[in-house]
């Protein structure tokens, strides 16, 4: 199993503080959050974007995603979308980053619609993620928390430049069982967000371990070399713990719930 945070969970901490973290803990790999309120953004320059590849590729650790907030199911023109989206593969690309993260964001409208936007748009912005090498991964949220519902549409598309991004909480949410959220996520999966939490009232985020989702049933149905990356979402619930003396317990929650079993 390769281990991952996300910058969601130490929100405005500097590159080299993440990297630094990352490495005193033992995660291979760091999840950035692409916000202009973030060090890494879209709107950095090309000499800004090198030093920053630059500095995880010294550090030894990978940048899995660049975590963006493209809706692609989302109501309205498509261009915008894509333009969007297309400035977030471009961003993964000089970074070195393998995936570029986007959410349904189809809410209030029929799901057929909302499927057929997201599928259109994907569609679309395959081929230029192809050819920088990104791929992007549609995550189970929101307009559509299941596997299935995600699974819907990036099987509608049918390139290998888009695929799923499983994170466990949402779900659990929607009331699907690890094994068949993986079951039809697995075609297509890019890899797996964890947290916990106390209950679905309560979304405070938790050290792993101390909530109520399915942590080790979710991990049981993954190949060996999966990466996993810990969302731990600070950014929205400022009151919780911070993350870095949580990290190396994490890590060893993780690493014991995904050893091989007798």
């Amino acid at each position: 199993m390769k281990l991952a945070f996300s910058t969601l969970g130490v929100p405005g901490m500097p590159v080299a503080d993440v990297i630094r973290l990352a490495v005193e803990h033992g995660y291979q790999g760091v999840e950035l959050r692409a916000h202009p309120e973030e060090p890494v953004h879209p709107g950095l320059s090309s000499a800004e974007r090198a030093d920053v590849a630059d500095e995880f590729k010294r550090g030894g650790v990978e940048i899995l995603t660049v975590a963006g907030y493209v809706r692609v199911a989302a109501e309205g023109d498509d261009q915008p979308v894509l333009d969007e989206l297309a400035g977030l593969v471009e961003l993964a690309r000089d970074l070195g980053a393998s995936n570029v993260r986007v959410f349904p964001g189809g809410g209030g409208l029929a799901p057929d619609t909302a499927d057929a936007n997201a599928a259109r748009r994907l569609g679309a912005a395959a081929p230029y993620a192809a050819d920088l090498g990104v791929r992007i991964l549609l995550e189970t949220h929101d307009s559509h928390r299941a596997g299935a519902a995600v699974a819907r549409v990036v099987g509608t598309v049918g390139h290998r430049q888009v695929g799923a991004l499983w994170d466990v909480m949402h779900t659990w949410l929607a009331g699907e069982e690890p094994v068949a959220s993986h079951a039809v996520l697995a075609p297509h999966l890019g890899y797996v967000q964890v947290k916990d939490v106390a209950s679905a009232d309560d979304l405070t985020p938790l050290p792993l371990g101390a909530g109520v989702l399915p942590l080790r049933a979710c991990l049981d149905t993954l190949d060996p070399d999966s990466w996993v990356c810990w969302e731990y979402e600070k950014r929205w619930h400022p009151g919780a713990a911070d993350l870095p003396g949580l990290l190396s317990a994490g890590r060893d929650h993780l690493l014991r719930m995904g050893a091989p079993k007798e």
